[in-house]
């Protein structure tokens, strides 16, 4: 699993799919150091611009601690589950998996279904977009719906939403999402949902970025209102939050 992803492929990842913010960001901070130097002196403008540059340049750095230097994508956290040979595994992605050949080759005796509910009318993010048209979907995924998984009632041993389920940005449909997993799912199985909050951690490290994620207690209430209990919280690194679900 270890050649899987590449060392700085997770903040390279931020840049390039987002790269109509960094290039607005520099261009205005160059306009910005252009103006100020013109009227201040090119010392204190240079000061004044590393000040305003400070916010991304952490984002990028934490970024790059939490997707390139964490176990983040090496599942290590998935050892405190219990998983069988013939289990039933599915992995439910909004676009861009970067999670199905990693839990194939870790779980190779089990039985797996993968999903992409990415919608473009809905799901309207153009970093998602540009991921998609930079890596192939997981051989063998099925789109679908966010209101209907092609499976029969209580057939999923574990079902893992890494990094996705955020994407569903209106209550309504991630409350009814979440019910469908919930119908798919055993009565024994497992839920996980990994997920960046909105907290104060994560304010420090994104700003005003937080706010594309929810916070836990918006979590908390989709999750009993879909018929949830949380079993464990996991904290991989202060900035990921893994609820285990049953």
């Amino acid at each position: 699993m270890a050649g899987i992803r590449k060392p700085y492929q997770g903040v390279w990842n931020i840049i390039r799919f987002n790269r109509h913010f960094y290039i607005f960001y520099f261009l205005v901070v160059i306009l910005l150091f252009v103006t100020l130097r013109l009227l201040w002196g090119g010392s204190l403008a240079a000061w004044i611009c590393v000040l305003i540059s400070l916010p991304v340049a952490i984002s990028l750095l934490i970024s790059h601690w939490v997707y390139d230097r964490s176990d983040l994508y090496l599942l290590s956290w998935l050892d405190t589950l219990v998983i069988k040979p013939g289990d039933t595994l599915v992995n439910i992605n909004a676009g861009f998996d970067e999670t199905s050949e990693t839990i194939r080759q870790k779980y190779p005796q089990a039985r797996m279904e993968v999903f992409d509910f990415y919608n473009e009318t809905r799901h309207t993010e153009p970093s998602i977009r540009r991921a998609r048209r930079a890596y192939p979907p997981y051989p063998g995924t099925r789109i679908i719906s966010t209101s209907k998984i092609p499976l029969d009632d209580h057939v999923a041993d574990f079902v893992f939403l890494i990094l996705s389920a955020h994407e569903i940005r209106k209550e309504q449909e991630r409350l009814e999402f979440f019910r469908e997993v919930r119908r798919v799912t055993k009565p024994m199985g497992r839920v996980v949902v990994v997920e960046h909050l909105r907290d104060g951690a994560n304010f420090l490290a994104y700003t005003i970025g937080a706010f594309h994620f929810f916070s836990k207690n918006n979590w908390m209430l989709v999750f009993r209102e879909a018929g949830f209990k949380i079993e464990k919280v996991i904290k991989t690194t202060p900035f990921i939050s893994t609820f285990i679900l049953k």
